[in-house]
């Protein structure tokens, strides 16, 4: 089986296991305690805070340790807003933000607070003189923006948009969990959010960032932990196997980046010229190194990954619909590009050449034949 979904969840990179397993014995007491094995894990607590601050240009007083990536953007949103109440209560997002920053600003606008979404282009960048307005406008208290779209690749101008935020005096709020340990992370974030195991650490770990200097006030009960930002006890294992993913894959990045750009570029310049009727989506060159996504005419997107799932390929889209929503993806319609017989294919750290070659052997005639079934000549 050929796992191409390393957008939803990179592999257990090896020295996370190593780690993990490592601190399983040191690690397990409760940090925050005095006797002995509370303070071995405590130290192991603090020095992979401080690996991981050095891996996102932060300082290690500036990183928390949260339950996942969206709760990490759950907080860092709504309590950057409550930090800010007295400055205004308008947040500005950009329309292909990943879910749980759209529902925590759902929830803002329940609040009583107001929310100005931010359009894309066709490659799906959000557009940077429309951002700059609505970051200028009276009363905003924040803005969001990724650094990379997790369904087609796009880089963000995250380093322009700081800009205006400063200029502004808005603090933008960046979610890095695509190209964290895979590119540099741009300047001029006031708080980031990430997740482990985007690249390579176990599930269950995410991290909240707040600058000095950023107002930031948790709306959930007050608890002694993680700088008071994040209520309850820290994983530490599973947080020293994040640590140590986030140092191993930041050391190979470069190589990685190489390498899987030029595996995602063959698989853009062959699909169009293999398979009919088909879109490849996102921009071709301001993209992270691992992904690429495409859609069928006349292909439904459930079916297709089932397709490719028999053939030994787990691949993600934006377009399968559920029966429960019966909704696209929401980041295909921003960008006003077709949604369904969509598939994100997503390379995990040592794809190889050879496997690429063989989804792209098999994909004309998987898509033929559902167009065939479908009734599509």
């Amino acid at each position: 089986m050929a796992y191409f979904d390393a957008a939803s969840t990179e592999p257990l990179h090896p020295q996370a296991r190593e780690a993990y397993l490592a601190a399983l014995d040191v690690g397990w007491a409760d940090p925050a305690r005095l006797y002995n094995q509370a303070r071995r894990a405590h130290l192991l607590l603090e020095q992979a805070r401080t690996e991981v601050a050095e891996a996102l240009g932060a300082r290690p007083d500036e990183v928390s340790f949260t339950s996942s990536g969206t709760q990490a953007v759950h907080l860092g949103v709504l309590g950057t807003l409550h930090g800010r109440r007295r400055a205004g209560r308008r947040l500005v997002t950009g329309a292909v933000e990943h879910s749980s920053v759209l529902h925590a600003a759902g929830l803002h606008e329940r609040d009583g607070g107001t929310v100005e979404t931010v359009g894309v282009g066709l490659s799906g960048r959000v557009d940077l003189a429309a951002f700059t307005e609505a970051v200028a406008r009276e009363g905003t208290a924040a803005a969001c923006l990724q650094t990379a779209n997790h369904e087609v690749g796009t880089l963000q101008p995250v380093a322009e948009a700081a800009a205006a935020c400063r200029e502004h005096g808005v603090p933008l709020l960046v979610d890095a969990a695509q190209s964290a340990g895979r590119l540099p992370i741009p300047e001029g974030w006031s708080v980031l959010m990430a997740s482990a195991h985007k690249w390579g650490g176990p599930a269950g770990v995410g991290v909240l960032a707040v600058r000095k200097g950023s107002r930031f006030r948790s709306f959930l009960p007050e608890d002694e932990r993680e700088r008071r930002r994040v209520p309850g006890f820290e994983n530490v294992p599973a947080i020293v196997a994040a640590a140590a993913a986030l140092r191993a894959m930041t050391a190979e990045a470069a190589q990685e980046r190489s390498r899987l750009s030029a595996l995602v570029d063959k698989i853009r310049e062959t699909v169009p010229k293999i398979v009919p009727d088909v879109e490849v989506i996102g921009d071709p060159v301001d993209r992270i190194p691992h992904v690429v996504t495409f859609s069928c005419m006349y292909v439904d997107g459930e079916a297709l990954l089932t397709e490719l799932d028999k053939a030994g390929f787990a691949v993600s889209s934006g377009s399968s619909c559920t029966a429960s929503t019966l909704r696209p993806s929401h980041v295909l319609e921003a960008m006003g590009v077709l949604t369904h017989g969509n598939v994100r294919v997503s390379l995990p750290r040592g794809a190889s050449a050879a496997d690429v070659d063989r989804f792209l052997e098999i994909l004309p005639e998987t898509v033929r034949r559902i167009r065939r079934d479908a009734g599509v000549a």
